[in-house]
């Protein structure tokens, strides 16, 4: 979290970032023991907490100034956390950010069971201190997360899907709740309906650079900086931008061979697959689309009069394109 903390400069943020990891283990609690520490596991390994700085950062662009904006921040991180128990039950994970699962510390049973709890809790504290609009798009993106997930499901192992359907994929699994941290952190902050519709189609492009970025940074970071082993992606069968693109490159063929079957793959035909999409330029194309993304971004926030929080946000897109690069040059 330092790289974020130079980049949102700003105390304030911080100070209530630090309001909201207690909101979250309050809301994290049970009257069972065992309920809490299963659902709180996830949330004391840490992590970035990108949505709800996102939430806060959007909040400061409207006049309130009210505990508003750390339930929107933990509203949304609650259901984030609680997609990823799922998540990793899915995709039988064993890690996620540097710890066990908690579907590999415990059960699926277990980890299914708190990632509802989790989801719940946000729907409950957005539902008592939030707007109706705000509760309706956390429902909504709800929904978009689980089409999401399914249709994830549905492409594992498959390199025949075109990049029309990739960008749906990330739009609904990663750009959706992104989106929605930013739309309503500002209604927290009662923005204005223009602040408010800037912030969304800004974030919804962020969160676009996010996924390509994150997407890109598994095959090129390493375990250290991941908290699970590169291109754990492909070994999972999730076939992201710049394998789709080498897919149709001259790679092409090698590719399918090597890939042309359902998971798991053999360790030797991840390593080669990894080295044909850096070697062939695929993670600086994929970054391009990620930088036309963030090109999109910082046009929609030309609207808005320029302070603090929206240089921040400025520089926000650029920073996540600047990890993969930083993680490319230990390679």
């Amino acid at each position: 979290m330092d790289d974020l903390r130079h980049l949102i400069d700003i105390p304030h943020i911080w100070t209530r970032l630090e309001q909201v990891e207690g909101r979250l283990l309050e809301l994290s609690s049970s009257e069972s023991q065992y309920t809490t520490e299963i659902s709180q596991h996830l949330l004391r390994a840490g992590g970035k907490r990108l949505r709800p700085l996102l939430a806060l950062l959007a909040a400061t662009l409207g006049p309130a100034d009210d505990r508003r904006a750390v339930e929107a921040a933990a509203a949304v991180e609650l259901i984030h956390v609680g997609s990823l128990y799922h998540d990793d039950v899915i995709d039988e994970s064993d890690t996620r950010r540097g710890a066990p699962s908690v579907n590999a510390n415990w059960n699926n049973t277990l980890a299914v069971l708190a990632g509802d709890f989790l989801i719940s809790r946000g729907s409950e504290v957005a539902a008592t201190y939030l707007d109706l609009e705000s509760v309706r798009m956390l429902a909504i993106t709800y929904t978009e997360l689980v089409e999401g997930q399914t249709l994830e499901f549905r492409l594992i192992g498959r390199l025949d899907h075109d990049l029309t359907v990739y960008r749906k994929l990330i739009d609904q699994k990663t750009a959706s709740l992104i989106r929605t941290s930013a739309y309503v952190g500002a209604r927290a902050g009662d923005a204005s309906e223009n602040v408010v519709e800037t912030l969304t189609l800004w974030a919804f492009e962020l969160g676009r650079v996010f996924q390509i970025a994150d997407d890109a940074l598994d095959l090129v970071a390493t375990t250290d900086l991941l908290g699970k082993p590169a291109g754990a992606d492909i070994r999972e069968g999730t076939f992201t931008l710049p394998v789709l693109l080498a897919a149709r490159g001259k790679e092409g063929p090698r590719i399918t061979e090597l890939l042309g079957q359902p998971p798991p793959y053999p360790e030797e035909a991840v390593e080669e697959v990894i080295g044909l999409v850096n070697e062939g330029g695929y993670v600086d194309r994929a970054l391009s689309v990620a930088l036309e993304h963030a090109a999109v971004a910082g046009q929609a926030l030309a609207g808005l009069a320029v302070g603090e929080t929206t240089r921040v946000l400025e520089r926000m897109g650029g920073y996540l394109i600047e990890r993969v690069e930083a993680a490319r040059q230990t390679l």
